[in-house]
């Protein structure tokens, strides 16, 4: 078990493995919640970084994974979305694996019926793409924006470009392209129904991006995109969380190079808020430590679980350690930790106050990277050592 301290909140329990060990790298590729309180977890990264067509629904009453229909598709770096109707879009990533480069972005998409249990295709993207948002608006049409593409046969590009999806239909129609390209970015549906797009990167080199501190706001209304209060610092690999009206955004990749001559090479610790109100972000406490690939989830709307993540993705080892976040006083509180480190993993929140962590990158290094097959479910009422 891991060690905790006496005052740590919660209790994990280890139930059922993934039937495919993979993980999701992606911001927006994750597993969601199905209708019936049932996980659904869609494609991802295989032990090789190849893509998946697997799929698999988890029974958090019984605590098992059972496979069910295959993607038509196996893809990585998508989009996976429930629906309002219940079902679930996935769209776009890459049909390749991270050893080819450049990675070239998929247009297909596709939706699954939970009641039969299959994929059926659906209407192309405009633009394929991969690493990109997806959120459902309050008309229950999906906006995509963003993400990565091939520039040339030795370089990415970055995309400003955004779509939406109309579940009538099928068809995608594009909408007015984002202030900024960015890849890699958060995107949080607010309370007013404005979608708040925050951070990224954009690369600058073959293995080198730039992280981004802008942040912008969509309009469903007229499908126009605004800037709004840039982050406190550039933000890449990080997370933002809803929680009532508060977005909590957390960590992110390592500065590198500073203005002043010096160079961090850690993760970063600091976290901030962004009221819808005034449309500005501002500092909030800071985590004991830094983390990027970390996963946040609203606990409720005021209560923010933060857990695992890692400094870098090369020589190196998840973290098994979990926080609390208290969104009406700003401080942190520290959670019971997962048996088994990790990051680029999934996460879904269950009913009551309790929240499934799966899959992921145990560790990396010379001789590649560990998945990790195991599920662990965090019980924040679970009692305290």
């Amino acid at each position: 078990m891991t060690a905790i301290s006496p005052a740590a909140t919660g209790a994990w329990t280890t139930t059922d493995e993934l039937p495919t060990p993979g993980s999701w790298g992606g911001q927006h590729d994750g597993p969601v919640v199905l209708g019936d309180g049932k996980v659904l977890a869609a494609g991802g990264a295989g032990a090789t970084g190849g893509p998946l067509n697997r799929v698999a629904r988890y029974d958090p009453a019984a605590g098992t994974w059972a496979t069910t229909g295959n993607l038509l598709t196996a893809r990585r770096l998508h989009s996976v979305t429930l629906l309002a109707d219940g079902k679930v879009l996935v769209a776009g990533g890459t049909s390749v694996g991270s050893a080819q480069f450049p990675p070239p972005g998929l247009a297909a998409a596709e939706v699954y019926d939970p009641a039969a249990g299959t994929w059926t295709s659906t209407g192309n993207l405009h633009t394929g793409r991969w690493g990109h948002s997806a959120t459902v608006l309050a008309d229950g049409s999906v906006l995509v924006a963003g993400g990565s593409a091939v520039r040339s046969s030795q370089s990415l590009t970055a995309l400003r470009t955004a779509e939406r999806w109309d579940p009538g239909s099928g068809h995608w129609t594009e909408v007015g392209p984002m202030t900024d390209a960015r890849s890699g970015h958060t995107a949080v549906r607010l309370p007013n129904g404005t979608v708040l797009v925050a951070g990224g990167s954009v690369p600058t080199g073959r293995n080198t991006d730039a992280a981004l501190a802008f942040c912008e706001l969509f309009d469903p209304g007229d499908g126009s995109w605004a800037p709004t209060g840039s982050l406190t610092v550039p933000r890449a690999c990080h997370q933002a969380t809803l929680a009532g009206t508060t977005v909590l955004a957390t960590g992110g990749t390592a500065p590198g190079p500073r203005g002043d001559g010096t160079f961090d090479p850690f993760a970063r610790a600091t976290a901030e808020i962004y009221q819808q109100a005034t449309g500005l972000w501002t500092a909030t406490d800071s985590m004991p430590a830094g983390r990027e690939l970390h996963r946040a989830v609203a606990m409720s709307a005021d209560r923010i679980l933060v857990v695992g993540g890692t400094d870098g993705v090369t020589d190196t080892a998840g973290f098994a350690s979990a926080l609390l976040y208290d969104v009406s006083d700003g401080s942190w509180e520290e959670a019971t930790g997962l048996d088994a480190g990790r990051w680029s993993f999934g996460a879904a929140k269950l009913a009551g106050q309790k929240v499934l962590v799966t899959g992921g990158v145990a560790r990396s290094g010379q001789a590649g990277s560990a998945l990790a097959a195991s599920t662990e479910v965090f019980d924040a009422t679970g009692p305290t050592p």
